[in-house]
């Protein structure tokens, strides 16, 4: 509220009003039934003596004021019962509520709040100081007082390890298969230009059994190609559901994950922003001085309270869709891994199969082939001839110069020494 004076006839008057922030006010009811432990699952805070309203600091979870979803944090409480609860303390208002019966009737200011409002400086550093300790061992964090123990004892962060490894473990296996696929359609390749040239040699080849078997040879290796090709093609899904699973699947959960620590974070910081408001308030409280936020209704205060609880709720809501994700990606990781490695191996051992049987039972060799009179016959070798002798001169030399000392050779069959020795 806000202090005004007015004189008026020589007096001096106070006006009080509430400062809301620019937050806006509706009033309206609600009727709770109580649970067996005769409560309706919320805390108070504000009242008597020192703030001039009471409103709920917490709603708590599966109670029946959680259920009927309609009240929530930073709510002024006005009324119960149709009891008006204006200048009472928050001991007094709880009692009121444990007096009704089976059900009360809570009667309130609701605050519309922007979440907007509450992301002060103040609570942007203290997320970026979750970061940072987040990233911190233990020891350093104690060394700087500050505490890991929300932060280090949370699953699911861990879980970020794990995807990483998850995540380096299937790109080297789509690595590998991509190679594996691209290394025997070079085969095939290979296949492919080993049976076109052993076709053209039948085709060309004139013995027919030369012909006949240099054909089938060459379709043989033909056919190997088409069947190369037929598992590449087989193997291509294979690869595309592992490319899936490493840019797709893991890829959103791991965003999920970091929205999930983003929004922790966010909560944590909120959590710590009403703990030092908290500390605060106990302080003006133990000096028994005014505290201007507390007199003028709270409502900063009221509006991190409604903050805090909407960014619990967006914590657990992403906590859940966590959960949910790790597990199904656990599950497909399991089942996928196994499943593509035995499709890989079906395929090839096809392959393989389909290759040994064309194969199998073949006799090829030796082929026998006439070079007088098949294809590689030359047309003329007098040519050939010639050229050997005008490029050999040397060993022609030679040659008469071994015949001649053959003509030296004695009857006897001893030959005459070239060279006498006395």
């Amino acid at each position: 509220m806000i202090m005004e004076w007015k004189e008026s006839r020589g007096e001096a008057r106070v006006n009080w009003r509430m400062e809301t922030r620019g937050m806006t006010i509706t009033t309206g009811s609600v009727v709770l039934e109580k649970d067996g432990s005769n409560l309706i699952g919320i805390s108070i805070g504000g009242g008597a003596p020192y703030c001039p309203c009471l409103y709920i600091v917490q709603i708590f979870d599966n109670t029946p004021a959680a259920k009927e979803g309609t009240l929530q944090s930073g709510d002024e409480i006005t009324g119960v019962d149709n009891i008006s609860v204006k200048g009472k303390t928050k001991s007094e208002v709880a009692k009121m509520i444990q007096a009704a019966q089976s059900s009360v009737t809570i009667r309130y200011n609701k605050l519309h709040a922007e979440p907007a409002q509450g992301k002060t400086l103040d609570l942007i550093l203290k997320k970026v100081k979750h970061r940072l300790v987040e990233n911190m061992s233990s020891s350093t964090a104690d060394a700087l007082g500050l505490s890991r123990a929300i932060l280090c004892n949370d699953s699911l962060l861990k879980r970020l390890e794990d995807l990483k490894r998850c995540e380096g473990m299937y790109r080297g296996l789509v690595e590998h298969t991509r190679r594996l696929l691209r290394s025997y359609y070079d085969l095939s390749q290979t296949y492919k230009d080993f049976g076109n040239i052993f076709s053209t040699i039948g085709v060309r080849e004139l013995q027919p059994r030369a012909s006949e078997v240099f054909t089938k040879f060459g379709e043989i290796h033909r056919q190997m190609e088409r069947y190369g090709v037929q598992m590449i093609k087989q193997l291509k899904p294979v690869l595309a559901d592992l490319g899936t699973f490493l840019h797709k699947a893991i890829p959103d959960t791991r965003m999920t994950i970091g929205r999930y620590a983003d929004a922790k974070f966010e909560y944590l910081s909120y959590c710590l922003k009403v703990k030092e408001m908290d500390d605060e308030e106990q302080s003006y409280h133990s000096l028994q001085e005014p505290s201007y936020r507390i007199e003028t209704g709270n409502y900063e205060y009221r509006l991190v309270l409604r903050c805090r609880q909407d960014a619990r709720a967006r914590f657990a809501a992403l906590r859940s869709d966590v959960q949910v994700k790790i597990e199904l990606l656990d599950n497909k990781h399991v089942q996928d891994v196994v499943q593509q490695l035995q499709r890989l191996l079906s395929h090839l051992t096809t392959f393989y199969d389909q290759c040994h049987q064309l194969l199998d039972g073949q006799r090829f060799f030796p082929i026998e082939v006439d070079l007088s009179k098949g294809a590689f016959t030359y047309e003329s070798v007098s040519g050939l001839l010639q050229s050997q002798d005008e490029e050999e001169p040397e060993e022609y030399n030679v040659a008469e110069e071994a015949k001649e000392t053959s003509n030296m050779v004695n009857s006897s069959g001893e030959s005459q020494p070239l060279i006498s020795m006395d």
